[in-house]
């Protein structure tokens, strides 16, 4: 099973940008497609992008498309989300995660098989 650590978080100005990155460990990260997610609390866990094996074909929520842009390194077992035009509703704790399947209906958290810890992002305004 993969072992994934996020990093990059941290606090931000609304406008501002950031860039998350998920480490890979334990299993080459070319076995899976890769997603994000974010969470705030007493919400469930959002999905905001995923990115197949090859990181040739990437799906995004709606909420994030055109500022949010997931990409991967599979020779750095890395996977990325560059965020951009953050805004205050944008604050969360953010994952990523693991799948075997790649679709745009792939983005349910149950899809998913390992998560990282989770990093947090905090925008203000």
């Amino acid at each position: 099973q993969v072992q994934l650590v996020e990093s990059g978080g941290g606090l931000v100005q609304a406008g501002g940008s950031l860039r998350l990155s998920c480490a890979a460990s334990g299993r080459t990260l070319r076995d899976y497609a890769m997603g994000w997610f974010r969470q705030v609390p007493g919400k469930e866990r959002e999905f905001l992008a995923s990115i197949n094996w090859s990181g040739g074909s990437a799906d995004y929520a709606d909420s994030v498309k055109g500022r949010f842009t997931i990409s991967r390194d599979n020779a750095k077992n890395t996977v990325y989300l560059q965020m951009n035009s953050l805004k205050p509703e944008d604050t969360a704790v953010y994952y990523c995660a693991s799948t075997f399947y790649y679709s745009s209906y792939v983005r349910a958290a149950v899809d998913f098989g390992s998560w990282g810890q989770g990093t947090q992002v905090t925008v203000s305004s």
